[in-house]
């Protein structure tokens, strides 16, 4: 709590990295409840724009070097949950 989190996401691929690779986080509330995507990648961070973590998302991954990670600012307990990264470098997945 009061720290910066750091969410760790590496990643390989045997496609060549390109400007079609997309990354996605998502989060489900430790309580349950829907997923919803808080991050999305593709060329350029978008962090979401709604929602609990509005504004408290940064990029700090470089896919060139197959790391999808992203940072939240000023996490409280109710942040608990569950955190998936998925990377997609088309054609591989």
């Amino acid at each position: 709590v009061g720290e910066q989190a750091l969410l760790k996401c590496s990643f390989k691929s045997s496609s060549p990295i390109t400007e079609r690779l997309m990354v996605d986080w998502t989060y489900r509330p430790l309580a349950g409840g829907n997923m919803e995507t808080i991050f999305h990648y593709q060329s350029v961070p978008y962090p979401t724009t709604v929602g609990k973590f509005k504004d408290r998302i940064s990029w700090v991954g470089n896919v060139a070097r197959g790391d999808a990670s992203i940072a939240i600012q000023s996490p409280v307990l109710s942040d608990n949950g569950t955190f998936i990264c998925s990377v997609k470098n088309p054609p591989d997945v």
